[in-house]
This record gives structure tokens, C-alpha cells and sequence, in this order.
């Protein structure tokens, strides 16, 4: 199992480029005795760009120390202009995961579970098929059946938040074979992580593997992204390709994609737990 460090916390910044964020921040935590440990930034441009910055600290005192840091640490970001975010240890990110009948990526976020590599606690995987009941309940996992059809699809999404409601911090859909609403969307913000194939050349619609046969693709690949009302088109957290060559036949062209998948996935996932992202329009930090 993964051990965590109780007594380190993160903070995510993200503001207009200027001289003395750094010091200013470092400062501040100096005040409250944080020792850093980890520290890292990037700028889009230092004159007059967008500055990100990540730091991970320990604290003495640990929950005394945490919420002076959170009730006060406005001070600066007023100054700057801030957007950040203070990341507690001690509260583990509730996840919940959407899938259809595909089990290939969900099988890698429990197999990563169960391992003690993502640390997370699944509050519930919901379902537009019940196919994958009897494997979600085996790991004593909440299982909600919700069979979404084109007709009754703004009920549905009600009955899923109605179920989700406070319970959950973010959303994974692996394989959720089922376009959300804006509606749905718009409740979480960077908070719905999606995957889906991507060849080089791209192929969308029906049978993409004979379609990536026949042009005797290269390279199988897989984006993992957050989804915005733009359909697959939200800011890119992970990519990974694989080699193939004229040997694969179309079902060899699956199983080479399926794996892509639950790579790009599994560590999209794992970036997002760790608070290691940080999105800016329609792109990604990640530290």
C-alpha cells in the first residue's frame, strides 16, 4: 500500500506573471513554520503571461497550522490576483466512476485501488448496463443501474446528481458510453475526467479499428481530458501512444488501444488525486 505523508500539504497557484510571487509565498510560509519539500512553476511568458505554481510543504502541528494557513493566505492572493487551492492529506478526494459495458479501464482504476496506488476512496460506480454489477459489488463498491435512453436522458442525469449529491469530489468516466449534458457538466467544473481513442490520422465515428486497419496505421493512441460541453475537446491531461505496424489485424488494433486507455487513464487519474494539475483556458499544467 502507498503510504501518505499526513503532514504535507499542497498549494496550487495560478496568476498574472510578476516579480515577488515567490518570495511572497515563501514567506508566508515561513511564518507558520512550513518546511517546503517540493516546488515547482512554469510561466507562459515573464513578461505579462500567466505564472502556475505547485509547492509541497510539511506542517508542525498539523490542523492547527493548516487552517490559519487557509483562513489567511488570502492576504497574499488578493495582492496577486491569485486563483489557488489548498490540498489537505487528511482528506482523501471521494471518486466516482460512470461506465457501460467495457470493463478493460475500470478494471485498472480497481486494480490501482485495491493496490493502494491511487489514494482515494469510490464512493459508487454507476451504470448504464448492468453488466458489470456483480464485479463492482465484489469489491463491496456501491453499484447504481441507471439505463439512460435518448427519451428520459434529462431525468436520468437528475436521478444520477440526486444520487451523487455531496458524496463525490470528481467524476472518471471510463468507457461511459453516453454524451453528458451541459447542465451535468457544468455542476463539475474540472471535475469530469474522460478517455477515449485517438489514432494518428484521428478517426471518429463508427468501427475506428477497421477504419485505422485499412489506412494501415503506425501508432494506437489514447487521450484522457476533462470534459467540457465540447464534445472530447476539453483541456488534455494524459496521452499515450503504441507502436503497431501491418502486422496487426483490427482485433490486435483493440487490444493495443484498450491498453493506451487505461495507461493514459490510470495516470490522469492519479495526476488529478495528487493535485498535480492546474487548467488554464482550454490547456493543462501538470507539475
Amino acid at each position: 500500500m502507498s503510504s501518505v505523508n499526513l503532514n504535507r500539504a499542497k498549494l496550487l497557484i495560478s496568476c498574472k506573471d510578476q516579480p515577488g510571487i515567490v518570495a511572497a509565498t515563501s514567506d508566508f510560509l515561513l511564518k507558520y513554520r512550513a518546511n517546503i519539500v517540493q516546488s515547482d512553476q512554469y510561466t507562459t511568458d515573464p513578461k505579462g503571461g500567466m505564472f502556475f505554481m505547485r509547492i509541497e510543504f510539511d506542517l508542525e502541528e498539523f490542523e492547527t497550522t493548516y487552517k490559519l494557513i487557509e483562513s489567511e493566505f488570502n492576504s497574499i492572493a488578493s495582492k496577486f490576483e491569485m486563483y489557488w487551492r489548498l490540498s489537505d492529506p487528511n482528506k482523501r478526494k471521494r471518486m466516482a466512476i460512470f461506465v457501460s459495458k467495457d470493463d478493460h479501464c475500470l478494471m485498472e482504476l480497481l486494480w490501482r485501488y485495491k493496490a493502494g496506488e491511487l489514494t482515494v476512496d469510490i464512493s459508487m460506480i454507476i451504470s448504464n448496463h448492468k453488466d458489470l454489477q456483480s464485479l463492482v459489488e465484489s469489491y463491496g463498491i456501491p453499484f447504481y443501474w441507471i439505463p439512460v435512453t435518448s427519451s428520459t436522458k434529462k431525468d436520468d442525469e437528475q436521478k444520477i446528481l440526486s444520487i451523487l449529491k455531496d458524496n463525490i469530489d470528481f467524476i472518471v468516466l471510463a468507457r461511459y458510453m453516453q454524451i453528458l449534458s451541459p447542465q451535468f457538466v457544468a455542476v463539475y467544473p474540472d471535475r469530469i475526467i474522460n478517455i477515449h481513442h485517438s489514432f494518428l490520422p484521428a478517426f471518429i465515428g463508427a468501427n475506428p479499428y477497421k477504419r485505422a486497419f485499412e489506412r494501415g496505421v503506425k501508432l494506437i493512441g489514447a487521450t484522457a481530458h476533462y470534459v467540457t460541453n465540447d464534445l472530447d475537446e476539453g483541456p488534455i491531461i494524459e496521452q499515450e501512444v503504441l507502436r503497431v505496424n501491418h502486422r496487426y489485424s483490427t482485433e490486435q488494433l483493440k487490444v493495443a488501444g484498450r491498453h493506451a486507455e487505461r495507461i493514459a487513464l490510470a495516470r490522469a487519474v492519479s495526476w488529478h488525486i495528487d493535485d498535480k494539475i492546474l487548467v488554464y483556458k482550454n490547456k493543462t499544467i501538470v507539475f
